[in-house]
């Protein structure tokens, strides 16, 4: 009987098996995606200029997200309108923008970063519904899957912390942490 390996089994490939040009594109794309998550967090805490405005960033007060949750006017308005302004909401959006965009960009923690953004970024398609440019698909959902791919190809271990953080004890023994 031979063996098989985990390529036969239909597993998926990692960063270590897949090809040079593939491992560096998926890498660039892990980075811009961190670079968009830490942006965004930086520019609500601090009002650079660019979204919010510096008397409106959080250190001065500001709420995160009163002003994109509460303009939504598709069907999911009444629920979006609900959680604009929010205390609790607004401390935890800024903790998964940086939570997000920090795994991204050290390559860490790329699995439960993956599924955190996804989620993000599908309820904040939901509070784009309905879509401008196309009936379903904008830059939230394309965005959403291609960053959960990201996480089980094993992203992080180009240009990142991946490969080390998969070593640790804490990983070995929670391989959900990956």
């Amino acid at each position: 009987m031979s063996a098989v390996t985990e390529r036969q089994r239909g597993a998926l490939p990692t960063a270590t098996t897949l090809p040079p040009v593939a491992r560096y594109a998926f890498t660039v794309l892990r980075l811009l995606l961190a670079f968009q998550f830490l942006w965004a967090f930086f520019d609500k805490t601090f009002g650079l200029g660019r979204s919010t405005p510096s008397e409106r960033s959080w250190i001065n007060g500001g709420s995160p997200t009163s002003g994109f949750l509460g303009g939504v006017e598709g069907p999911l308005r009444g629920f979006y309108n609900g959680l604009a302004g929010n205390g609790f909401v607004d401390v935890l959006f800024m903790l998964g923008l940086l939570g997000i965009g920090t795994a991204l960009a050290l390559g860490i923690g790329m699995r439960v970063a993956g599924v955190c953004a996804a989620l993000l970024l599908v309820m904040m398609w939901g509070a784009a519904l309905p879509v401008a440019t196309n009936p379903f698909v904008d830059d939230h959902l394309i965005s959403a899957a291609a960053v959960v791919g990201l996480a089980w190809a094993g992203a992080g271990d180009v240009w990142g912390l991946g490969r080390w953080w998969g070593s640790t004890e804490l990983v070995r023994k929670n391989r959900w942490l990956r």
